[in-house]
Parts: structure tokens; C-alpha cells; sequence
């Protein structure tokens, strides 16, 4: 029974070998209560420019089961993700960070989960978001309620990449070969019994976080529009609401000049208004391109991720 360790990184040379260490002491005791268990280490290096593929290259040579991808540029976190579960040969496959954010101490559980108690999978989320700056935790819960309001896939709120799963369900998440991906909305639409795990923030154990707040919210975009085509249906109600208005107001103008002989004046409000509905308009047609733009790179076929070395 081989138990694979998909762990992503870019610009993580200080935090691999004590992830390393980490993992190593959590599998031994693993295999004391599990015969036959074995485990491989994959890291993905997505396009580090520091010395992370330098030092998997030394772990490779002590340790058989390290195994490596290595990006020709950084392609993302997501690419990441999909080359781990594409070129992991276990029976049961997890993805965790290489920071320790996500606890090892918690994999023994996670893995009686699948193997034991029935469950396709076992993923984990944070019950609180200390240490992160408040306007990010602020906009992340509002992120969460969004999604799940607006699209199909059932997303947990303060949902973790870290989750092991079948190799059932990793095939089925392979097979899904879009290049625009959000892989917490994958989890939920190919479904599978799902067990959640919750636990308390931790903090970087080296290095520093690749997830500015802008980065973030473009990742929150990213999910919204490839799981929800609500955004679309804004801009059409926009232009129902828009036109509404403009007849109302063509009714009153009408009506006052028949009845009152109203002059026309008022070139300031109506700049405001021809400032508002233009606005409304870009709004919409900007809406629309994101939607067009994804569509265009799908079908380029690109691949979603280049490997220049692997072992």
C-alpha cells in the first residue's frame, strides 16, 4: 500500500528540510500501526529561482522514495497540484505545503479515513485565520459565502489543499484537463464522500507567504468564473435595470414638458448619469471579456504545465 506525499513548492529551500524531517517522523509512526504501508515524497518545483530543486536533488540522493518535478517556469500553485497527482504512483495520494501550515500530525487520521471508515477523501479546514492581517480574513469569508451562493461546487469555508484521496478520485481529477483550473471547485463537482478535519492557523515554519492579497483576489476571481456564469447574468440584469430606468425617465421629461413647458437645463446631472450608465456598460463588456478571454486560452490546448527535470 503506497501512500504518496504531493508537496508543491516555489522558493522554499529553507522550509524543505524541516518539512522533510517533519514527514519522515509522522510516516514511521504511520507504518507501526499499518502493515505494508509505504510512502513516496513528491515535490513539485514550480519554477523556484532559489536553491529548492539544488536541495531536493541532495534529499534525492539519501532518501529513494524523494521524488521531483521540475517546472521550466513557474506555472502556479494550481499546475502544481495537477502534475503531483498526475505523476504520484500511489494507492492514496495527499497534498500538503511544504511550510507546515498544514499539520503532518494530522495525516494518521486522515488517512484511517479512507482506509478504514469508507471515505473517498479527507480534507482539512481552519476553524480560525490568526495571524493573518484582518482585511484579508474579512474578504476570504466573504469569498466563501459568495461561491457557494452562486455556483454548483460545494466549497468549505476556510477549505485547505491539504487532503488525501482515493486513487479513484485523483483520476477523476486528472481526467479534468482544463488549463484555467481552481482545484477547490474541482474537489466538489467530481463529489466523493468527503471527511473534514478542522484545526487552528499555523504559522510559516520558514520563508515567506506567495500570496500577496493580490494575488488572492485574483485567485478568488479565478474560481468564480470558472464555476459560476452568474456574473454574466449581472451584467444582463444591468442592462434590463438601465433600460428600465432610461424609459422612465424619457416618460417624465415627456410629461413635464406637456404639462409645465419645463426648460431643459441640468448638463451636470445629466453628465452624471451618461458617466453612470457608461460605467455600468464597461463593467458589463469587462464581465463578458474575462468569460471570452478564458474560453480563448482553453482552446489553445496549452498544457498546464512543462516539465524541464523529473526523477
Amino acid at each position: 500500500m503506497l501512500l504518496s506525499v504531493i508537496v508543491p513548492c516555489f522558493n522554499e529551500e529553507e522550509a524543505i528540510p524541516y518539512f522533510y524531517d517533519e514527514i519522515n517522523r509522522v510516516i514511521a509512526e504511520m507504518k507501526e500501526t499499518t502493515d505494508g504501508l509505504e510512502a513516496e515524497y513528491l515535490f513539485i518545483d514550480d519554477g523556484s529561482r532559489d536553491r529548492t530543486l539544488a536541495v531536493l536533488k541532495e534529499l534525492r540522493e539519501k532518501d529513494s522514495r524523494v521524488r521531483y518535478v521540475s517546472f521550466s517556469r513557474n506555472f502556479g500553485k494550481e499546475a502544481g497540484i495537477y502534475a503531483g497527482l498526475e505523476n504520484a504512483k500511489g494507492d492514496y495520494l495527499v497534498i500538503m505545503d511544504v511550510d507546515l501550515q498544514d499539520p503532518p500530525s494530522l495525516l494518521p487520521e486522515m488517512f484511517r479515513a479512507v482506509t478504514e471508515e469508507g471515505y473517498d477523501s479527507a480534507a482539512t479546514r481552519r476553524v480560525s485565520r490568526k495571524g493573518e492581517p484582518p482585511i484579508r480574513s474579512l474578504f476570504a469569508r466573504l469569498f466563501y459565502k459568495l461561491i457557494n451562493r452562486i455556483s454548483d461546487a460545494e466549497i468549505m469555508d476556510g477549505a485547505r489543499d491539504y487532503r488525501i484521496m482515493s486513487r479513484q478520485m485523483a483520476d477523476s481529477i486528472i481526467s479534468i484537463t482544463e488549463y484555467n483550473r481552481f482545484t477547490k471547485g474541482i474537489y466538489g463537482w467530481v463529489g466523493y464522500r468527503t471527511k473534514w478535519l478542522e484545526f487552528e492557523n499555523v504559522e510559516r515554519i520558514a520563508g515567506e507567504t506567495k500570496w500577496s492579497f493580490w494575488k488572492l483576489f485574483k485567485y478568488a476571481l479565478e474560481g468564480i468564473m470558472a464555476f459560476s456564469t452568474a456574473p454574466l447574468s449581472i451584467a444582463t440584469y444591468f442592462g434590463i435595470f438601465m433600460s428600465f430606468m432610461a424609459f422612465l425617465f424619457i416618460l417624465v421629461i415627456i410629461v413635464k414638458k406637456l404639462t409645465i413647458g419645463d426648460p431643459t437645463y441640468g448638463w451636470s446631472s445629466m453628465v452624471c448619469i451618461i458617466l453612470l450608465i457608461s460605467g455600468l456598460q464597461l463593467f458589463s463588456i469587462g464581465i463578458v471579456g474575462q468569460y471570452l478571454s478564458k474560453t480563448y486560452l482553453e482552446t489553445k490546448k496549452r498544457p498546464i504545465y512543462i516539465a524541464k527535470e523529473k526523477c
